[in-house]
């Protein structure tokens, strides 16, 4: 029986079994006392499985990057730490994270380590393979100038550079179809097609771990339900899931969702729905809805499960603004669009129009005084990053219209900040048990090269706001429930065996912190901030935080499909 057709309650029997059984405390065998030396010893710990189970006092000790006993646990060690009863958990899952090339710019992953990830799950739409060698001169502002043209490239330039965290990817359907088909808003030819289920066939034999869209971005935006799901079957066969950013998740929120499903129907394959959200202040409250239809495809017997970023404003390019045909056949074709006056209008017009075709970022925002600027590439407008649209119009004298035009018009990337999503929806969510964590944000750090711009806050607040804000000072889920999402539950989905639970012979990814102090620290005005409450992270056996200081270890590795990892 495959995991996509499980039903509900065999699922969730299922993962609770698995996850209980796989982390039982063996406290008999750590009472005997080790062999020889542990390489580290975590004492006076509330020990917070990641199996959603209630909390436990005991130690865990640590050998040769796995955990060799928890529970009553004594013995030498060449290193003992004690937790003085803070919490120690499994390190955290990043379900959703863009560092596909920031960790190979500082390997430190230092905003993701501060908030205790020890794993990242990247590759959405446009990851980091397939692609032509030397395509891309300068990856999304880095520097960086990939010469890899698979995830076996990628992979090994990963393991070359060496990273403080683990990762596994997706393969971005949006990227394949780039790759074949440019930018073209057609169908492709029976042949693309053929060649698009080659690359994603190949990617998924090189480690991919299933296959990722971002439907509201061109080209991918361009791709119909039945390309999706010929595109997804290489990742079935191979037991991976379809993970999404939806089409929509406005007012056709329904259709988004449902969209959704139905690739998971055909293709028969697991669907998780990326940063599960409601967006536009008149779709507020629509949350309920997007439960009910994920959790009646549930009892239809799909495996369809989400995750989400703890807070009310989401993150994209300024061209999420712009209807998917002004975006055709890519940035220099946009640019002579924007700069044609006719072209203008029929752009704006559609921009305004307050029942949409297509996923507006603009008519989610209501004004532009809910969309800030995070990034610009133009260094002639980098003077606006952090403002709203509106002021930074009015400084530049102009029509906030004509002032995003003009600016896309530099040819430059813009980034920004959508105030768009409710309160009590983010909490409602937070509150279904089939949602995880993930930041939807990058490995960023608050000096050198990947300090730029004003971007979401979520790059490094995500964990700990969960931890601070919505369990401890708002009750919105307990602590054990927290720690499951951000880890045993992410780790279940993607069978990622002898990760995301503390249980003897698991790799030994903790996390050590406070549950009275942990909070975030970034805002939506000053994001370059670390979490506090968060002191010791240990990567497969490695401790990379120590007392709050980056040790500069990088033990991280790459865990390919099917949970196998190689170093």
């Amino acid at each position: 029986m495959t995991l996509a057709r499980l039903t509900p309650s065999r699922y969730a029997i299922s993962v609770r079994l698995t996850l209980l059984a796989a982390a039982g405390l063996t406290m008999a065998a750590g009472a005997q006392g080790p062999a020889r030396p542990f390489d580290l010893l975590i004492i006076n710990a509330r020990i917070v499985d990641g199996t959603g189970g209630p909390s436990v006092s005991g130690a865990v000790a640590v050998r040769e990057g796995r955990i060799a006993a928890v529970g009553r646990v004594s013995g030498p060690a060449t290193r003992t730490i004690d937790a003085g009863g803070r919490v120690v958990a499994p390190g955290f899952i990043d379900r959703h994270s863009h560092s596909d090339f920031s960790l190979l710019v500082d390997g430190n992953a230092e905003s993701k380590i501060r908030q205790g990830v020890t794993t990242e799950v990247i590759g959405e739409s446009g990851s980091a393979a397939p692609r032509v060698r030397g395509s891309d001169s300068d990856v999304r502002g880095t520097g960086l100038r990939p010469d890899w043209t698979d995830f076996a490239g990628y992979f090994a330039a990963l393991e070359k550079s060496t990273i403080s965290v683990n990762i596994l990817s997706f393969v971005g359907l949006g990227q394949v179809r780039e790759l074949v088909m440019d930018n073209e808003q057609r169908a492709p030819t029976p042949a693309e097609l053929d060649r698009m289920v080659a690359l994603v066939a190949d990617a998924v034999k090189q480690g991919a771990y299933g296959v990722s869209t971002g439907l509201i971005y061109p080209p991918n935006a361009y791709a119909k339900v039945d390309e999706l799901i010929a595109l997804s079957r290489p990742a079935a066969a191979a037991h991976g899931m379809y993970s999404s950013h939806l089409r929509y998740d406005g007012d056709k929120l329904r259709e988004g969702l449902e969209e959704a499903i139905a690739i998971g129907d055909g293709a028969h394959l697991p669907v998780h729905v990326f940063h599960l959200k409601v967006t536009g202040k008149k779709n507020f409250g629509r949350m309920k809805d997007a439960i009910a239809i994920i959790e009646a495809a549930q009892k239809r017997g799909l495996a369809v499960s989400a995750d989400q970023y703890p807070y009310v404003a989401s993150s994209t390019g300024l061209t999420a603004t712009l209807p998917p045909w002004a975006q055709e056949g890519g940035r220099g074709k946009m640019v002579e669009r924007l700069r044609d006056p006719a072209m203008r209008a029929k752009i704006r017009k559609e921009m305004e129009d307050p029942n949409p075709t297509w996923e507006n970022r603009y008519e989610s925002a209501g004004t532009w005084q809910n969309i800030q600027l995070a990034s610009i590439a133009s260094p002639a407008s980098k003077k606006y990053e952090g403002l709203r649209v509106a002021e930074a119009a009015r400084q530049a004298g102009k029509d906030p219209f004509d002032f995003v035009f003009d600016l896309l018009a530099e040819g430059g990337g813009v980034s920004c900040v959508y105030f768009i999503i409710d309160e009590a929806d983010v909490k409602l969510a937070m509150q279904r048990p089939w949602v995880s964590i993930g930041s939807d944000g990058s490995a960023l750090a608050t000096s050198g090269p990947l300090r730029s711009g004003v971007p979401h806050p979520r790059s490094f607040g995500t964990f700990p706001r969960v931890l601070g804000k919505y369990v401890r000072e708002e009750h919105v889920i307990s602590l054990e429930q927290a720690v499951h999402k951000m880890t045993g539950l992410t780790a279940a989905e993607l069978h990622l065996t002898g990760r995301g639970v503390i249980k003897a012979d698991a790799a030994a990814d903790l996390v050590i912190f406070d549950p009275a102090t942990v909070a975030d620290r970034a805002t939506f005005t000053d994001p370059f901030q670390y979490p506090v409450g968060i002191d010791t992270v240990i990567v497969n056996g490695r401790v990379v935080l120590d007392g709050g200081r980056h040790t500069g270890q990088h033990p991280g590795i790459v865990i390919r499909g099917g949970g196998l990892a190689s170093h």
